[in-house]
């Protein structure tokens, strides 16, 4: 996968707290790094509003395949895609890349549900809108 492949980055700056033992950004820090770049690109361009909004989006899968070690203090890039929308979910497809390799590659599903019931709610029209934009 190339950084041409993705439609939108968001810099990413590793911390201290990053690395692990050896000396590499851990593992379970790139799914925090997933979440950031989805949720920053729900929250600007699709209007979500994680702290009142009615519809909140869940996670139901993801998953992650490292290639190349990134430490503090590199500058890395977050790439996201939307391959696939549903009526109540929205594949995702992160890259993090250091300069033009990639570190890590990823797959994140969120289902979006109703705040209060925690059931499926069909995507709000401005958040899909925003998915659509990164098809």
């Amino acid at each position: 996968m190339t950084r041409g492949e993705y439609k939108f980055f968001l810099p990413i700056a590793t911390r201290w707290i990053d690395n692990d033992v050896y000396g590499h950004v851990n593992n379970v820090v790139y799914y925090a790094y997933f979440d950031t770049v989805i949720n920053r690109w729900l929250v600007d361009e699709g209007g979500l509003d994680i702290a009142r909004g009615e519809v909140i989006g869940v996670s139901a899968e993801s998953q992650c395949t490292y290639l190349h070690s990134a430490s503090f203090p590199d500058a890395l890039d977050a790439g996201l895609r939307v391959p696939k929308i549903g009526n109540s979910s929205a594949t995702y497809e992160i890259g993090i890349f250091l300069g033009e390799t990639l570190c890590a590659y990823g797959r994140f599903v969120h289902v979006f549900v109703d705040r209060a019931s925690r059931k499926p709610t069909p995507i709000p029209a401005r958040i899909r809108a925003a998915l659509e934009r990164l098809r």
